[in-house]
């Protein structure tokens, strides 16, 4: 994959991603409790969608591009699309929010952010983009060091988002890895692990050590753009979610069909089942 992510912000994957974290954050505010998000990969956190990495591919065009365009979503896209309005106030789509900026606007003021991106550049511009919020801490090292270094948070409840660039062969089985030492360090975890869905044969495996995983119980949604039959193009994306909160499965059920009909490109479907169940 061509990584940075301003190349691919507000693709489809994005779109399932920052939805499903929208989706936690809103049911965690449910209680009063204080939680911590983490991000492993953060990115710069806010993006231009007009700008020269987002334009030479225009991937959000069969992203947001066309959520931004429907008048009747169902009630569970709200949260998610009040951000991208809010931050778009005249109506034409250019502006769109990482995942270090749906959470920090979606956290209350009781709420912790520990995020962190590796890459120099983009590390500096997630640092002048969260400056101005004290409940955020950036930091600038090795991502798949954050769960046994950010781990456990002195917040009893905690969201921990890996999504790595996929630029080297071992990715899949790093994030087995970084799951794992985030349970073993704070077993309560929700952890998201994002995936690109291209080879089919690396995602078996990659489910097999999933199952075998330290999760006390994880959730797989998944939404296809194209059939999974080309390892060369990215077919869909999946999250596998750790200790999901009561009630995002029931939403996920309903959300997925819709999703796999509004932003398919050839022919769309969605996948939602429980790799260890309770």
């Amino acid at each position: 994959m061509n990584y940075r992510h301003a190349f691919h912000a507000g693709n489809h994957a994005d779109v399932l991603k920052h939805l499903l974290l929208c989706r936690l954050f809103a049911l965690l505010a449910r209680k009063e409790a204080p939680y911590a998000y983490l991000d492993s990969h953060a990115g710069v956190g806010l993006y231009d969608l007009t700008g020269d990495q987002a334009s030479r591919t225009g991937e959000w065009r069969e992203g947001i591009g066309l959520l931004w365009q429907e008048q009747h979503v169902p009630a569970a896209l709200d949260s998610y699309l009040e951000v991208i309005r809010a931050m778009n106030p005249d109506g034409l789509l250019r502006h769109y929010p990482g995942s270090p900026e749906l959470a920090r606007l979606q956290s209350r003021e009781q709420d912790r952010l520990q995020l962190n991106e590796k890459h120099p550049e983009d590390g500096r511009l997630l640092k002048e983009n969260m400056d101005a919020d004290p409940r955020v801490a950036v930091h600038l090292g090795e991502g798949w060091h954050v769960p046994r270094a950010l781990l456990p948070t002195r917040e009893k409840r905690a969201v921990l988002l890996i999504d790595p660039p996929f630029e080297k062969a071992d990715e899949l089985e790093r994030c087995v890895t970084a799951l794992n030492e985030a349970i073993g360090r704070m077993r309560q975890t929700i952890v998201v692990v994002w995936y690109p869905i291209k080879d089919e044969r690396q995602l078996r495996r990659f489910y097999r050590d999933m199952e075998k995983s330290a999760a006390p119980k994880l959730l797989r949604a998944e939404l296809f753009v194209h059939p999974a039959d080309d390892a060369q193009r990215l077919n869909g994306s999946g999250l596998l979610i750790s200790n999901p909160p009561w009630g995002l499965e029931e939403e996920l059920r309903e959300l997925l069909p819709w999703l796999a009909e509004r932003l398919a490109q050839s022919k769309g479907s969605w996948r939602l089942d429980w790799l260890i169940a309770e």
